[in-house]
């Protein structure tokens, strides 16, 4: 009998069902028996939606004074230029000149009348006022192959669109859209984004540039504490994140040494300025697996970004900017700061982050100039898609790099300088590689250096990492 129940029951309700998608296809005007498509998932940091990389095909470099001089030894007389009717509305710009070959503007034709496409008489260029090309490069739609139009020009970068009507990307985001998307599609275009668009960076920065380290001129023999106070120091405020203040008051409590907090910050800083070429250019041993990620920390009363970017096998920090921005250009130098690292760039390199498209876009900056990787991005705290199953593993290893991060500078509170932020990152970073035991690697740091794992106590480490600062810095100096 209870069987038959459930069954009947089970029965009403599919009926209820059918009703009330009836009712909501009579109220909405949209049919509610279609099945659900999936939706992307809403984060604030997808507001960017950045497209796949365009077709970049080199563009030929023509001289048209050549040119004209073949014209004349294959016809036996010159090219003219081109004669303009008198009542001709469209003007060629004087300081325009052909993309292509360099002809000027007398041998130019203005195309399709005031819509801005020209054409050269000398190499049958046909180009955009709008400037389509790149110095060296056509850029083409990755979806129709037909050349992109430069629409606006940022601090940063030009913004490029496919406007082909017929483009497989354009059609097909049309008809995903629905009848009410559609309707104010029409009313107002730009409140939707529906055509390939490309960004082409002219950032003042070049990529892989290996420049010669600073050395610091400072000599730490001159400060008044002793090394073993030094690293005292250091093993309180770095590796147990003590505060300034509270490492003083357990120097003067526990070790009867009278110090100011001032002065420890003081000695962060010197020490820093000593470590920080010493961590930037050691010879790392590499994996093959790279993760990132951008954390907050306050500097002088505002929101600054970290941007780690984390060996997830090796357990080595490899990049560590401190920015005022969450930019596409703090990504490009994270990520530069780890290219530079690597004695030759595999050809399967991946970069896991999250959905921050500045990392993508920072990709297509390397790309420009000719420095390829793979980006997968981990989205949201659910795995919604293949990608976030596969790598989540490794973006789970970059968040626990923040939590200890952040275990030690909360103490802080924050930092009153720039400098200060860049001196406490760099020593915790240099911790972190040298000195921190890790459980992953069977108690191992990271970096594992005899002269330092010999050692009995953690003041003694910092103290001869120091030195062995020093000594490179030497080193250095002398060569």
């Amino acid at each position: 009998m209870y069987p038959q129940i459930i069954t009947y029951l089970l029965t009403f309700i599919k009926y209820q069902e059918q009703i009330i998608r009836t009712l909501l296809t009579l109220l909405i005007g949209k049919n509610m028996f279609e099945k659900p498509t999936e939706q992307p998932v809403n984060k604030p940091y997808r507001k960017l939606q950045v497209d796949d990389l365009p077709i970049i095909e080199p563009l030929e470099k023509l001289d048209y004074k050549t040119l004209l001089k073949e014209y004349f030894n294959e016809h036996g007389k010159s090219l003219k230029p081109v004669q303009r009717r008198s009542n001709s509305k469209t003007v060629v710009p004087k300081s325009m000149n052909c993309p292509k070959c360099g002809a000027p503007s007398d041998y130019l034709y203005a195309n399709n009348g005031d819509k801005g496409q020209f054409q050269c008489k000398v190499c049958s260029c046909l180009f955009s006022d709008k400037n389509r090309f790149s110095k060296e490069a056509i850029l083409k739609c990755p979806h129709c192959s037909k050349s992109l139009d430069k629409i606006k020009d940022r601090k940063d970068f030009f913004v490029y669109k496919c406007k082909n009507n017929n483009c497989s990307f354009y059609q097909r985001n049309l008809k995903a859209m629905s009848s009410k998307e559609k309707t104010r599609f029409k009313k107002d275009p730009q409140a939707f984004k529906i055509r390939y668009i490309f960004r082409q960076f002219h950032i003042d920065f070049l990529p892989l540039a290996k420049q010669t380290p600073e050395l610091p001129a400072v000599d730490l023999s001159r400060i008044y504490a002793s090394p073993h106070t030094l690293g005292l120091i250091l093993t309180y405020h770095v590796n147990y994140g003590l505060s300034a203040r509270r490492t003083a008051a357990i120097m003067q409590d526990v070790h009867g040494v009278a110090i100011s907090h001032q002065t420890i910050l003081n000695y962060e800083n010197s020490v820093a300025l000593m470590l920080k070429p010493y961590v930037d250019y050691y010879p790392y041993e590499l994996s093959d697996q790279f993760c990132g990620d951008e954390t907050y920390i306050r500097v002088g009363g505002r929101w600054h970004y970290l941007f780690f970017f984390f060996d997830a096998v090796k357990k080595i920090i490899l990049s560590y900017p401190v920015s005022p921005n969450r930019d596409t250009a703090s990504a490009i130098r994270a990520i530069d700061e780890v290219l530079v690292k690597m004695k030759e760039i595999p050809k399967d390199l991946t970069f896991v982050v999250d959905g921050n498209p500045i990392y993508l876009l920072a990709q297509h900056f390397f790309a420009q100039h000719d420095i390829s990787f793979d980006v997968k991005q981990v989205i949201g705290l659910t795995n919604d898609d293949p990608v976030s199953t596969e790598y989540r593993p490794l973006k789970q290893v970059i968040e626990r790099l923040n939590r200890t991060f952040k275990g030690n500078y909360r103490s802080t509170h924050g930092f009153g300088s720039q400098q200060g932020s860049v001196s406490f990152v760099t020593l915790f970073v240099a911790y972190f590689n040298f000195l921190r035991p890790h459980a992953t690697l069977e108690g191992k740091v990271p970096v594992v250096n005899p002269e330092l794992s010999g050692l009995p106590t953690m003041p003694a480490r910092w103290t001869k990492l120091i030195e062995l600062a020093q000594n490179w810095i030497i080193e250095q100096q002398t060569a």
